[in-house]
């Protein structure tokens, strides 16, 4: 298998001094790399049954529209507070580096569906954790939690504890 962690660009000091953003653009970009790449993730949640997988803005929409058509599923956003046209439910949170707002459209996920979270990176954990309280707030329930890297150095899994994670890719220092 290709080695996807060698697809990780590290660019130091972004989004501000003292970070490593890990940019996954290298591996998208490349077509055996991301093929395996969502090959791997189907393998381990290929046995778990999901109505619906929501992806995080941005680049969290990339992996759900792709797993959401592997896994015969529909697929939901959550963006940033603005950004969607219709009736949304919102919630603040902190980052690592400020507060943030995220919103879901009210009617996108109905009481008892079996959802999967999506994103690139966990970190801290703030926006994910976010994301599953207002899915949550709409009756999902959350049957897991796919990364493609999960930074172990950070707090991210012990904020997310309650729920399952898959990852790809994990970075246990900087």
């Amino acid at each position: 298998m290709i080695g996807l962690k060698t697809k990780i660009r590290n660019i130091p000091d972004f989004p501000k001094k003292g970070i490593i953003f890990r940019d996954i653009s290298p591996l998208l970009e490349d077509k055996k790399a991301l093929k395996a790449a969502v090959g791997e993730i189907v393998k381990k949640i290929k046995e778990v049954k999901v109505d619906k997988v929501v992806g995080i803005d941005a680049r969290g929409f990339i992996l759900a529209g792709i797993l959401a058509y592997q896994l015969k599923a529909g697929m939901v956003m959550v963006r940033k507070k603005g950004k969607l046209p219709f009736l949304t439910e919102s919630i603040d949170y902190d980052l690592e580096y400020g507060k943030e707002t995220l919103e879901i459209h009210k009617d996108s996920i109905k009481r008892g569906e079996k959802i999967l979270l999506v994103d690139d990176v966990l970190a801290t954990g703030g926006t994910m954790l976010a994301t599953a309280k207002l899915v949550e707030k709409l009756g999902g329930e959350i049957i897991g939690i796919v990364f493609l890297i999960v930074l172990d150095y950070l707090p991210g899994r012990e904020k997310l504890s309650k729920y399952t994670i898959f990852s790809l890719i994990n970075y246990s220092n900087e």
